[in-house]
């Protein structure tokens, strides 16, 4: 009898293993559960002032956090939220109309992704009329665009392109949000496509990405932005499209980096490959995102990255200050060829930059 028991004990070890890894990112401590985190941070977002792009229009920190704040609020099925960010956005189109961003750079045509995410909440077409254009100009050639401009258009790319790690999520939202919206392929094909180029041009052997090609440096958000734009498009691309296996081997490699670079506290440094730089939260976020993505769709090993992603998720929460702001968020930051200068980047409570990421680890942790 109790050689019998011995046996069946061994025979369940590997099934309660498993189960203890399948927990890993459904059971946290009470304050980390991404419900309660995830109201603090989308709930934030609705009373914040304007994050403007050089003083005059929504910038992309903005746009992602309202998103990721519809996220939180369709995922939960939170009613009142929605009205909220709906009615801040009605404000936007009516009161602020000199606060939608112009279609002339990747910096600003990804704002298309946000009304076409409330189109695919609320099915009001006119948010559908209103972003589709931000994806289609990203690949009509304006008549002032420059020689180098239109070279990258007859290659097949966006004009937008310009080799800046920052694009790879950028120019991958809007096209990805507006293949979601229309079920066209041309919008996914062509992201993916953007996407090639990118891992090819500035993909380093240990997976990492320089923050432009003449800029030789790991910059963390710079990173994350690459892991974030890889994981949206593994989420959507068909398994049959030609791009997909390269996207998720540059993915992949970069995941393994990561896992050796992560800190013992569970964080990423502002440039990832420095010991001594300083912890950095909005590029810590962006690559729990794609680590909780990548163990919960099975494109990584979940005994080897679920631990990873889970010491990520409990080491970022605690840069939540009782106001639901985030600390330790590096600020907007240009490419340049000086070290010292990432080093010294100030560092931001509450900028969208770092709230946005939060937001998309808790739909990661939250979706089935």
């Amino acid at each position: 009898m109790c050689r019998k028991l011995t046996a069946l004990f061994v025979l369940l070890i590997p099934f309660q293993f498993l189960f203890a890894q399948n927990n890993l990112l459904k059971d946290f401590p009470e304050g980390f559960g991404p419900k309660e985190v995830g109201k603090r941070l989308a709930y934030r977002f609705p009373d914040k002032k304007h994050m403007l792009h050089a003083g005059k229009w929504i910038s992309y920190p903005e746009t992602f956090n309202w998103t990721g704040a519809l996220k939180y609020a369709k995922l939960t099925k939170d009613k009142v939220l929605l009205s909220r960010l709906e009615e801040r956005f009605e404000k936007l189109t009516s009161q602020e109309k000199q606060l939608l961003p112009i279609m002339n750079h990747v910096d600003l045509n990804m704002f298309g992704s946000l009304p076409l995410e409330l189109y695919q909440i609320t099915k009001d077409k006119n948010y559908f009329d209103l972003g589709m254009p931000y994806a289609d100009t990203q690949w009509a050639v304006p008549q002032k665009a420059s020689l180098q401009q239109k070279e990258w258009a007859d290659k097949g790319f966006s004009w937008q392109t310009r080799l800046w790690i920052d694009d790879m999520y950028m120019i991958t939202i809007v096209q990805a949000q507006a293949y979601k919206a229309t079920g066209d392929k041309k919008y996914i094909d062509r992201a993916a496509k953007e996407m090639v180029l990118y891992l090819d041009e500035l993909q380093r052997p240990n997976g990492l990405f320089y923050h432009a090609p003449d800029v030789p440096f790991y910059w963390g958000r710079g990173n994350g932005w690459m892991a974030a734009g890889m994981t949206e498009l593994l989420r959507l691309l068909p398994k049959d499209n030609k791009d997909r296996p390269r996207i998720l081997k540059g993915y992949e490699t970069m995941m393994k980096s990561l896992k050796d670079y992560q800190r013992p506290s569970g964080m990423w440094n502002q440039l990832i490959d420095e010991p001594d730089c300083w912890a950095e939260t909005s590029g810590s976020a962006m690559f729990s995102y794609a680590l909780i993505s990548g163990v919960k769709h099975g494109w990584l090993d979940k005994q080897e990255y679920a631990p990873v992603a889970r010491k990520a998720w409990l080491a970022l929460v605690p840069y939540i200050n009782e106001k639901g702001d985030v600390a330790e968020v590096c600020v907007g930051t240009n490419k340049k060829n000086d070290k010292q200068y990432y080093y010294d980047r100030p560092r931001n409570v509450g900028d969208s930059h770092g709230q946005s990421p939060y937001l998309w680890c808790i739909f990661a942790l939250l979706e089935k």
